[in-house]
């Protein structure tokens, strides 16, 4: 199958990563309100072309947006309350409350307070407007029948389980699911019609934003983890796809730990995928393009040859290599989809295979300026040895930021950048490796936020292998200044990409 026939090509341009929770606002984390529209607006007026966010799904443990309740379903935290209230979906008296909720730092997300208070207002919307919108609410239900029913019955099931509703029953009940789904279902009615009124909420916001973006010429890159998290409603529902003997994904020892990365994510069977037709797969990568100009798959690598660790390991340093489904994976979904607009994220332990995947399926790959600079100078993320068909960042948001990065970074590998750049200038680093992504010949340049206000180590938004404080950084209201917006729509149209 010729490659070109499989994937969408990108437009030279650039754009900046920033998640939806990091965005600015007064509801303790970014929403798809006003600020996310004001932040499309700058980044039309700075000459961008791409907005790259992380997964947008419900976050559980650790608050990651990689280890979510369901790999479809939207963040109830992202949903704006302004909004809501201006569309009458939303009582006054519960917006006045938000005054109180979300009292704390707003350069943070406090998730705790996300937790606790944002479906108290939720519930308030619910039993304000959920009757008058009764056919929009069947309609979206028929949208989305193919996982929308079990989403929302296993956050209802979640919900009363916390609520002690049903730690009386039997564990040998618990455990069988049919059992559960009969008496959940006369039992959680309320519940399971509320939890799909949130996503109706959330799902309604984001169409706008995304016809916002779309007409003031931004393409969102969306972000989609490759596993489904162990607490969630796809593994609870579609057991039958995982792995038989419990292994669970990571990576061995790589740049970001001695150890390896321990994710805990269940694995895929992948050969009763295939009999399948990869029909799980197929459907999740058509919901995901539906809400995307483009989508970034995370740990594609895996699809060539993937990790396994036993589920009682204490580190990743005893994992093994396993073949996935390689190339007809890929042909599968282009057989059933079309054209695939898809981002390969190959970062990792590389091997000529996965190279000729990413060959193969004709999927940009991922370089990072953070990676180049060994000082023996063969690394394949040093810009002048790339090929247009690759997004460059400086770094991800695995990273530290640049300022941070260069901060920790040896006298070799100083050395080395130092030659490369003709000279670093420490208070503008940041800037020297933005001007050299852009003036790559990488179709798209991709800077993270926080590399762009040249910010430290403590804007970094996430530490892999550990599980605490990731992911709450939050841009303030006025740090993407005008100034900053001229600058950096300069440095873009200088190297043709505005």
């Amino acid at each position: 199958m010729p490659n070109s026939c499989m994937v969408s090509s990108m437009k030279r341009g650039s754009g900046i990563i920033l998640g939806i929770s990091s965005l600015p606002g007064r509801f303790g984390i970014g929403t798809l309100g006003a600020c996310a529209r004001e932040f499309v607006d700058k980044l039309q007026i700075s000459a961008q072309t791409y907005w790259q966010i992380l997964p947008i799904s419900p976050t559980g443990f650790g608050d990651s947006p990689y280890q979510t309740f369901s790999t479809f379903a939207g963040n109830p935290y992202f949903i704006d309350f302004d909004d809501l209230y201006h569309e009458g979906l939303l009582p006054r008296d519960a917006l006045d409350m938000c005054n109180d909720l979300f009292r704390g730092d707003q350069c943070s997300v406090d998730y705790y307070a996300q937790y606790i208070s944002k479906s108290q207002v939720l519930h308030l919307a619910y039993h304000h407007s959920s009757e008058r919108l009764t056919e929009e609410i069947e309609a979206f239900k028929q949208r989305h029948v193919g996982w929308i029913n079990d989403y929302a019955l296993y956050m209802a099931l979640k919900s009363a389980y916390e609520m002690k509703a049903f730690r009386d029953w039997p564990e040998e009940i618990i455990q069988r699911r049919d059992d559960v789904l009969k008496a959940a279902a006369l039992r959680l009615e309320k519940d399971i019609h509320y939890q799909i009124f949130v996503q109706y909420l959330f799902f309604r916001q984001w169409d706008a934003l995304r016809k916002y973006a779309s007409g003031k010429g931004i393409n969102i890159i969306g972000d989609m983890p490759i596993y489904m998290a162990s607490d969630s409603a796809d593994a609870w529902m579609d057991r039958d796809i995982l792995d038989k003997q419990g292994r669970v994904a990571g990576c061995p020892p790589d740049y970001f730990s001695e150890t390896g990365q321990l994710w805990g994510n269940p694995l895929y069977d992948w050969d009763v995928l295939k009999k399948t037709g990869y029909a799980w797969w197929i459907k999740r990568i058509a919901h995901h393009v539906a809400m995307f100009d483009y989508l970034r798959i995370d740990h594609f690598r895996a699809f060539e040859s993937y990790y396994a660790i036993t589920a009682d390991a204490k580190t990743a340093v005893t994992g093994k290599w396993i073949p996935g489904p390689g190339i007809d994976f890929f042909c599968q979904l282009k057989n059933a989809l079309g054209e695939l607009p898809l981002i390969a994220e190959d970062l990792g332990y590389l091997t000529p295979e996965v190279f000729e995947l990413l060959r193969e399926t004709g999927f940009p790959g991922l370089k990072v300026l953070h990676f180049a600079f060994a000082p023996d100078g063969r690394s394949i993320y040093l810009p002048h040895r790339y090929e247009r068909n690759c997004v460059v960042y400086t770094g991800t948001h695995d990273n530290d930021t640049t300022i941070g990065w260069y901060s920790g970074l040896g006298s070799a590998e100083r050395s080395f950048l130092d030659a490369y750049l003709d000279g670093v200038d420490e208070k503008r680093v940041h800037w020297q490796l933005i001007r050299l992504a852009m003036g790559s010949v990488a179709d798209v340049c991709i800077i993270p936020m926080q590399d762009i206000l040249g910010l430290p180590s403590s804007a970094r938004m996430n530490r892999p292998q550990t599980s605490q404080g990731n992911w709450s950084w939050r841009l303030s209201p006025c740090q993407f200044d005008d100034p900053t917006v001229q600058k950096l729509a300069n440095v873009t149209k200088l190297f043709g990409r505005g």
